[in-house]
């Protein structure tokens, strides 16, 4: 009887400590950017995390338009919320120096960063151009490198970065013909992530990557037509929301694949 008591009895302390867990992350009040935030999974992050009213969200994006339907949309199912849209083309590497100076007018100091902005173009290897192969590679390595080094100054101790690639990118993941410079440049975020980790030690700063594998967006249509992803947007948002915000306290330097299929 004794022995069941004790079960009964960690059980009992078990889910008060799980409900303390979600109380706290539910009245943290964190500061985060996140990019690629005008449509798809990043238009879903910030969704699932404006429903915390003490949090304030810059959605940076190139689509001004999409990231004005996006707040209509944050306003509507959390009226308290706290999210500002900016508007820019991360490819302007050049500006980054004055873009951290505004996103310091709008918020000082931030906890997390989400790297998300990607793009893909799926053409047989031969084919693809000097401008094409820059314009991937500039969005989806050159960006996040150099807007992690601008946002340094203004990160917080106990910080998390957080990197979106792909399960192509994963080492021994199965590979797609077309997608060899989409590919290749996702490979090379996912290596700066393990190496960003160990820089930034000292800093208290955690860097982790997320592997996306198969998510019913524009990207995953262009990349495989007619195909059907097993996960929703809306349900990889959640995660990667949910991930941001407590991720780094079980993982750093992580590459870590989120896949059901892939594609």
């Amino acid at each position: 009887m004794l022995i069941f008591d004790a079960i009964a009895h960690l059980g009992k302390m078990n889910n008060e400590k799980e409900r303390d867990f979600h109380f706290a992350r539910n009245t943290l009040i964190m500061n985060i950017i996140i990019t690629g935030a005008g449509k798809g999974i990043g238009a879903e992050v910030v969704k699932n995390l404006a429903r915390n009213k003490n949090h304030h969200i810059v959605a940076l994006s190139r689509n001004g338009k999409a990231l004005t339907e996006l707040v209509a949309q944050c306003k509507q199912q959390s009226p308290e919320c706290h999210v500002s849209p900016y508007e820019f083309d991360l490819t302007h590497i050049d500006f980054y120096p004055l873009i951290v100076q505004r996103l310091a007018s709008i918020i000082p100091r931030y906890d997390v960063l989400v790297n998300n902005a990607g793009i893909l173009f799926n053409k047989p290897f031969e084919k693809i151009t000097v401008a094409e192969f820059d314009e991937i590679y500039n969005v989806n390595i050159r960006a996040p490198f150099f807007l992690i080094q601008a946002m340094l100054p203004m990160m917080n101790k106990g910080g998390h970065i957080v990197n979106i690639s792909s399960m192509g990118a994963v080492q021994g993941a199965k590979k797609f013909a077309g997608l060899s410079a989409y590919t290749s440049s996702k490979g090379a975020l996912t290596t700066f992530t393990e190496l960003l980790a160990e820089e930034l030690l000292s800093r208290d700063i955690r860097v982790n990557c997320l592997a996306l594998g198969s998510v019913q967006t524009e990207m995953f249509a262009n990349a495989f037509p007619g195909m059907k992803a097993g996960i929703a947007a809306t349900q990889m948002g959640r995660y990667i929301a949910d991930f941001a915000l407590t991720g780094h306290h079980y993982f750093n330097g992580k590459v870590l694949p989120v896949a059901t299929t892939t594609p």
